[in-house]
């Protein structure tokens, strides 16, 4: 259900990295937040971010109460180029609705999009910060640099069956997903604060356009916490929702997280509380740098090899015998 980054994903910036800039040593999740982060997950990785929850509403209007649950699944693959992620995103739930006069279910997949994020700028690319000997101060001052966001762009497009409850529309559709994509660090890397800028379900009768602002906080090596606003507008629903939660990683590759969700109105008035994890697998990337690491080691060995064989007395020898 809920997914933004956890803030070990600041190594994408302090750890040197020789050929795919997108890949960082930990897992760069977007759990357990509802934003994207800027950065792809790396040329040839391969990620799942898998999530259960559970949903409570009560609309005191319309005088219905609902409780359920769903499931949510994201598949991010890093292709062609480092900046380039292509995305996969399911959302399946399950409700049952209970009113003064009748109760019923409703099911079906709530989210099908996919597209692909591609990373337009990077601040930190080329960029090194350099510590001043003469001055503490100016080595702990804020760094204005810090303000300058990496941007990305999203792009993509829902899948609806027909008669699905959760849409508008009982036809099934097609229609077109966009969002901008910002991201900071402050503080030395220990608080990312991502934005996104969405346009939804475009072209059709009710589009809907939105925002989800993330603040994460890195506490040690394994926890990190976030907190999060989201809001979204349109004819058909417009909400306003603010999340928290946490997330721990077990190994580079492995994060497990845990929030909660709820808004401020009664038209419905909800609350969700949902668990997951994500995992990664690097084994083709870690191949790859391998390899051309040894191919460079074995090409200054052979450039050393060739120095050595060059007999640099001999050289000098036939240089003095031209003048004696």
């Amino acid at each position: 259900m809920l997914k933004t980054k956890n803030l070990f994903l600041t190594a994408l910036f302090f750890v040197p990295q020789v050929f795919f800039a997108q890949y960082t040593d930990i897992i760069n999740s977007n759990r357990p937040g509802e934003t994207m982060s800027a950065y792809a997950v790396g040329k040839t990785v391969f990620q799942a971010e898998l999530g259960i929850y559970g949903i409570k509403e009560k609309h005191d209007l319309l005088g219905y109460n609902s409780n359920g649950f769903g499931t949510d699944l994201t598949l991010r693959y890093g292709a062609f180029l480092e900046k380039l992620e292509f995305i996969l995103d399911l959302q399946y739930q399950m409700e049952n609705f209970d009113t003064p006069f009748t109760s019923y279910k409703k099911n079906n997949f709530r989210q099908t999009v996919l597209g692909a994020k591609y990373l337009i700028y990077d601040p930190y690319k080329n960029y090194n910060k350099t510590d001043n000997i003469y001055s503490y101060k100016a080595n702990h001052s804020f760094n204005w640099h810090e303000l300058i966001p990496a941007v990305s762009i999203f792009a993509g497009a829902n899948f609806v069956g027909a008669d699905n409850p959760y849409y508008f529309s009982p036809q099934s559709a097609i229609s077109p997903k966009v969002a901008l994509i910002t991201q900071n660090l402050f503080g030395g890397g220990k608080w990312v604060f991502v934005t996104n800028i969405i346009a939804d379900y475009i072209g059709t009768d009710y589009p809907s356009y939105g925002y989800v602002l993330t603040l994460t906080h890195g506490f040690n090596n394994k926890w990190s916490g976030f907190i999060e606003n989201q809001g979204y507008k349109s004819d058909f629903y417009s909400d306003a929702i603010v999340r928290g939660g946490a997330a721990y990683l077990i190994n580079p590759n492995l994060q497990v997280d845990a929030s909660i969700s709820t808004n401020f109105k009664n038209t419905p008035s909800i609350l969700y509380g949902g668990v997951g994890v994500s995992w990664r697998y690097d084994g083709r990337y870690k191949e790859k740098q391998i390899e051309v690491k040894n191919s460079a080691k074995a090409k200054k060995n052979k450039d050393n090899e060739l120095d050595q064989k060059v007999d640099y007395q001999e050289k000098e020898r036939k240089r003095k015998s031209k003048y004696e």
